[in-house]
């Protein structure tokens, strides 16, 4: 672990952990374009944090220091919990703005604002691609992230910061579905309400240009030392991830037509799949093909009761990967009984599992699209046992 003090130097106190990862998605970061015009640095000069936020991402897409290239360390005010706490909360406002900015010129997708009939009043968004509701037919890819305080494009904030884009961020997700030929639509479930007050603040930091560095640290310190009272204002429609859900569904996916749709789920994003599976039963049960489920926080006795058709169709459409010491995609057995197959993700950080997990998911995805083009489409007729019989006897 180190510490990074004010000045930018660095003190050394133990030992730095061995790289966790495989060494495929290790290597895996050459799509990203880290050029001067996608810099996050631009985007940290942009709000009056430069001082206390000097970092990029490099061309490994890992946040590292610009003067000492060091990885990002929390106690830049030596010892002071609560205004690292607020340093740590506007990096990551910051590393949301750049990971929307990534979505959309780099992954291509559009943004798009609901409910789509109000415009004065505060709105939920989600990015999808072009295609996504054409009637042209592909797989449709629906990202559906865990409760927490990272918005859309990302599985992890603290593994965005500590770990990189690569790991913590949706987009090589989303880069290995455009190379599939799926269209993607990216959720966001956590954008619930508006804070007034922190909107005010965020807002004034990013558009204040003033020359003087003393004054910018002021209103730096200023925020970082924020009291939050909370003045919030819900958002029509996406008041709950699993609102926000159902309202996508009913308007957006739903009326898709010759699209195979697969989700990927996780933790809390697969509690709000089985609230989707059990309030639109038959749309969904019609239209998705496979759920790919990571660590998810379903509780089926709870959501799915008895239900007999229900508990069929996950059994046949859901694989679930959870963290573990087992090596990727063995079975793992759990104290409640699945009612579907359960994995290793490959590795036992919860914030890891989704990046981890990510090429046996989608050879998952391509095997049970097979099988389903096998049975949508059989090539002749159903051979049975009484009709070879029959035949025999001829």
């Amino acid at each position: 672990m180190e510490v990074e003090l004010r000045d930018g130097n660095m003190k050394k106190e133990s030992v730095s952990r061995p790289n966790p990862f495989p060494p495929k998605l290790a290597a895996s970061i050459t799509w990203l374009p880290v050029t001067q015009e996608l810099s996050f640095q631009k985007f940290i000069e942009q709000s009056d944090l430069l001082e206390e936020l000097k970092y990029d991402f490099n061309e490994k897409a890992e946040l590292r220091h610009t003067e000492t290239q060091r990885p990002f360390v929390f106690n830049y005010y030596k010892n002071v919990l609560e205004r690292n706490s607020k340093r740590y909360q506007a990096l990551g406002r910051l590393l949301q703005q750049y990971i929307y900015e990534l979505l959309e010129k780099v992954c291509k997708l559009q943004k798009v604002y609901i409910p789509q009939e109000v415009d004065k009043e505060p709105r939920s968004f989600f990015f999808m691609s072009e295609r996504a509701l054409t009637n042209h037919p592909s797989v449709l890819l629906v990202l559906l992230q865990d409760q927490g305080v990272f918005q859309a494009g990302q599985w992890s904030q603290q593994a965005v910061i500590h770990h990189g884009l690569q790991h913590g961020s949706q987009i090589p997700c989303i880069q290995m579905a455009v190379q599939a030929h799926y269209d993607v639509i990216v959720l966001n479930p956590n954008g619930n309400f508006v804070d007034l007050k922190m909107e005010k603040e965020w807002k004034g930091l990013l558009t204040q240009n003033i020359e003087s560095s003393s004054l910018k640290m002021v209103q730096a310190e200023s925020f970082l030392s924020l009291q939050q009272p909370l003045q919030c204002i819900p958002k029509r429609c996406s008041n709950t991830p699993e609102e926000h859900m159902a309202y996508i569904w009913d308007y957006f996916i739903s009326k898709t037509e010759g699209k195979d749709v697969a989700f990927i789920v996780h933790g809390y994003g697969g509690l709000v799949f089985m609230d989707l599976l059990v309030h639109r039963k038959w749309e969904v049960t019609s239209k998705v093909y496979a759920v790919a489920l990571i660590d998810s926080e379903h509780h089926v006795g709870h959501q799915l009761g008895s239900d007999g058709q229900l508990l069929a169709w996950i059994k046949h459409h859901c694989r679930e990967w959870v963290t573990s010491p087992k090596p990727l995609d063995k079975p793992v057995t759990t104290i409640l009984k699945k009612e579907f197959p359960v994995v290793s993700a490959g590795t036992e950080k919860r914030n890891l599992a989704p990046s981890c997990s990510l090429q046996s998911i989608f050879k998952y995805f391509n095997k049970a699209l097979r099988a389903k083009t096998t049975i949508s489409f059989p090539q002749g007729p159903i051979v049975t046992r009484s009709a070879t019989k029959r035949k025999q006897s001829a």
